[in-house]
């Protein structure tokens, strides 16, 4: 019988956040299958907190003083003081944002740090950011490779990007398809039935934090030029740039046309009653309400933000791609609704493979790789450091 497997994984609090809500259903599902695992928390406030699966077992450093404002700081101290009791067998890196602790980890601890297995969750190009800083970027990249034990792109075309941007041979880099819908919630999509559109006003709708990354005044400028009398957009989410935007809306005249719910536990009745998905982004990995949006049979309007999303709009049969930061081609999707996809049985079922379910079992065997792989060079260095 195989042993189970003793998982970390570093989470900085319950604030809302993609990345950290894959990461604790994945834990969930590791944990349901046997595994120990154990999510180390930064701080325990958030107001995803109480949508947190149930049953986790977390660890955290007692803190006398607010440590948000240096929180990656304070989750390299907790994780260092965890690992250093040698309690883990892998280290499970939920996102980019959290290279950073992993690479300090492996400084610190050496060969008591455990192998780390990194789910690469966003772009690795940044085309988006100056040529110096592209050029700290790259080699910032190349250090994870240097440091860290195994990658997992999250679409096939994201996998020779993982490959040439941390330098890293290719058997270091598995595809393990974004893990953006279990299956009840898949199915629960699935089954929202869709009309066409034609010749009404739609509904539009976007969903993410309120973060320069998602560019929203650029979506709002686009929705303000190409929408039809009638037409009306949702933003669901919240973040540090919801008063600046509040204030355009306001200068663009579109108060009761732009509705701003705030930060939601669950979008999916807004993906019922909504025509088409906006997506603004500067840059992403691979977006998971463009999945939500496409098992809902939603056609997206999307910039071309990152290299899965070509294959996730299916070549123009899920959705409308276009450049990043171009206000006017997104203007003009917005302006012809008629040119939009309506994706069928087939379309819808695409998002699937995106399964919470399989995603967290293929999850399983990479650590399992990647554990193995660390036993044979520690016990091939073995005899040499016993001379």
């Amino acid at each position: 019988m195989t042993e189970p497997l003793r998982i970390v994984l570093p989470i900085h609090s319950f604030e809302p956040g993609g990345v950290e809500r894959v990461a604790l259903n994945l834990a969930r599902h590791w944990q349901d299958a046997g595994h120990d695992v154990v999510v180390v928390l930064g701080r325990n406030e958030g107001p995803d907190r109480a949508c947190a699966p149930p049953g986790l077992r977390y660890w955290s450093c007692r803190s006398f003083i607010p440590t948000a404002p240096f929180e990656t700081i304070w989750m390299m101290w907790c994780l260092c003081l965890y690992l250093a009791r040698g309690r883990a067998d892998v280290l499970f890196c939920p996102g980019n944002t959290y290279t950073v602790v992993c690479v300090v980890m492996k400084l610190l601890l050496g060969d008591r740090c455990p192998p780390v297995v990194v789910k690469v969750s966003n772009d690795l190009v940044r085309a988006d950011k100056p040529l110096l800083r592209r050029l700290w970027y790259r080699l910032w990249l190349r250090l994870n490779g240097l440091f860290l034990d195994r990658f997992v792109a999250l679409a096939e075309p994201m996998f020779d990007e993982v490959v040439k941007g941390m330098g890293v041979a290719a058997h270091r880099v598995t595809t393990i398809h974004d893990p953006a819908l279990d299956r009840r919630r898949f199915e629960r999509l699935q089954a929202m039935p869709r009309e066409r559109a034609a010749g009404r006003a739609l509904r539009y709708l976007a969903v993410g934090r309120l973060a320069a990354q998602k560019n929203v005044e650029m979506l709002l400028m686009a929705f303000a030029s190409g929408f039809r009398p009638g037409d009306r957009l949702t933003i669901v989410g919240a973040g540090p740039e919801l008063g600046a935007l509040r204030r355009v809306v306001r200068t663009m005249a579109l108060r009761g046309i732009v509705t701003f719910t705030g930060h939601l536990p669950s979008p999916d009745e807004h993906f019922r009653t909504s025509d088409c998905l906006l997506l603004s982004s500067n840059y992403e990995g691979v977006p998971a309400v463009v999945i939500e949006a496409i098992a809902a049979g939603l056609p997206v309007i999307a910039t071309d933000c990152c290299a899965s999303m070509k294959s996730l709009l299916g070549g123009g049969t899920r959705g409308v791609l276009v450049p990043v930061g171009d206000v006017h081609a997104m203007a003009q999707a917005i302006a012809r609704p008629e040119r939009l996809p309506q994706p069928g049985p087939g379309e819808r079922a695409y998002a699937a493979r995106f399964s919470l379910e399989l995603a967290a079992t293929s999850y399983l065997a990479v650590m399992r790789e990647a554990v193995a792989v660390s036993d044979q060079v520690r016990t091939a260095l073995l005899p040499e450091l016993l001379r």
